[in-house]
């Protein structure tokens, strides 16, 4: 198992009295990709801000390879950070802003030239010394920030969604390249998105955030296939989530059927959420007895599948990958297998927004 680089320790963050960060507790592995995923507001950049020096906790502490760089100067710090905006030197060409931080140490001036040369070569930018910064592309632009960052040699780099001035292609084929260069430097990246196709594609681990928590933390698989809460399941791809009742180990009632799973650990008859993502339902014509049924009341062709949501005769509207066409109004059943279902407690989250419902029925 990896050292750990970097560890929250039951870090908060108020702003104004405001709370933005409630009980940090997190740990980054050396030569790790993690990536700090969710909706805007939810305290990810503030994290970032406080690893590279721009904010300070609170309270609680953070450790940087086992020591406190708590109060201690950004420029003091082994990390170095690519922002949004890239906040490249216009006045400067290339080479000479990939050298700016070398130029400051006063390294020698051969040394420079290689380290910078190298750091082209790293970035596909190879002969791009002399251009002008106005005359690059954004994703040109995006490389050499990155080469900027990384010239000094950091043992974190910090990424706050610089991905997100580009377009869709050129996004693909920065995720793509920045894992590349993750894993040919094997230096710890932590990426800042609320993109989960990012997260998904680029990460070893993810810690998903909402409202200054961390919901769960773990690999793409573990947060796309056993999402702790209705949160994650809901932020991370699309899902059905269904209220049902843990009959017991391996049984789970929900849409008026009783299933199979491979969940156990719940009490007898305990309340409970489960997710069924959409591309694991087997939906059909061919109606049987035991199936789940509805009608179909819309269905989108997104390219490699359509997206059918189904009117279910319980009341719940499902939601349904599929490769074949399903007219609008065609009665359908489907089938779940017993991997295709995930059973989760009732999360705080939902606890309330049923006391709110609760409440505006009185």
């Amino acid at each position: 198992m990896s050292e750990h680089i970097i560890d929250f320790l039951g870090v908060y963050k108020e702003y104004d009295g405001v709370e933005v960060l409630s009980n940090i507790n997190l740990y980054i592995r050396q030569n790790e990709f993690l990536t700090l995923l969710g909706p805007s507001g939810c305290g990810k950049t503030t994290l970032l801000r406080i690893i590279a020096g721009f904010e300070e906790p609170t309270r609680g502490d953070v450790h940087l390879f086992g020591e406190s760089i708590k109060g201690l100067p950004p420029y003091k710090r082994r990390v170095n950070t690519v922002f949004q905006k890239y906040a490249l030197f216009p006045h400067l060409n290339v080479f000479d802003n990939i050298a700016f931080g070398l130029k400051i140490k006063k390294m020698d001036k051969t040394v420079i030239r290689k380290k910078v040369e190298d750091m082209l070569r790293l970035v596909g930018l190879s002969g791009y010394g002399d251009r002008d910064i106005a005359k690059l592309s954004g994703g040109q632009q995006q490389r050499v920030a990155i080469a900027r960052a990384l010239v000094n040699e950091p043992e974190v780099l910090l990424l706050d969604e610089p991905l997100g001035a580009l377009d869709l292609k050129f996004r693909q084929e920065m995720q793509l390249e920045l894992k590349r260069m993750q894993k040919t430097l094997g230096i710890t990246f932590v990426y800042v998105t609320h993109d989960q196709e990012e997260a998904l594609t680029m990460s070893d681990a993810i810690a998903v955030m909402n409202d200054g928590v961390i919901q769960q933390l773990g690999t793409p698989e573990q947060i796309y296939n056993e999402p702790r809460n209705s949160f994650v399941a809901d932020f991370i791809g699309e899902s059905n989530i269904i209220n049902g009742v843990m009959k017991r180990d391996y049984f789970v009632h929900f849409a008026d059927n009783d299933f199979v799973c491979l969940d156990r650990g719940f009490n007898e008859n305990e309340p409970v959420q489960v997710v069924v993502r959409p591309e694991d339902i087997n939906i059909t014509k061919n109606i049987a007895e035991d199936m789940v049924t509805g009608t179909v009341s819309s269905t989108l062709f997104m390219g490699v599948h359509y997206e059918i949501r189904v009117q279910g005769d319980n009341g719940f509207e499902w939601l349904v990958h599929s490769t074949d066409f399903y007219d609008v109004g065609d009665r359908v059943g489907f089938t779940l297998e017993p991997d295709d279902i995930h059973v989760m407690e009732v999360s705080q989250y939902d606890k309330m927004r049923i006391d709110i419902a609760a409440g505006a029925g009185q």
